[in-house]
């Protein structure tokens, strides 16, 4: 019996696009918030040093799961 998927190949293509473009759109998100914690911790105000470590590891912990359900996708 062949393996289908749940997706037809048009639909997936269309899931993977917009997949690829959300984590690219968290990156740019992910570095604009380094450069602004960057710029507020050397003006001196380490108020916003957590919040935007908290929010980065947010970010960083969102980009692999996408990735790996882009990936369970193929299968």
């Amino acid at each position: 019996m062949p393996n289908r998927s749940r997706f037809a190949r048009s639909q997936r293509m269309t899931i993977a696009t917009g997949i690829l473009f959300i984590v690219a759109t968290i990156i740019i998100l992910q570095l604009w918030l380094f450069t602004a914690t960057m710029n507020a911790f050397l003006g001196g105000d380490t108020s916003t040093l957590w919040p935007g470590a908290l929010t980065s590891l947010v970010c960083l912990l969102l980009n692999p799961g996408l990735l790996w359900y882009l990936h369970g996708l193929d299968k």
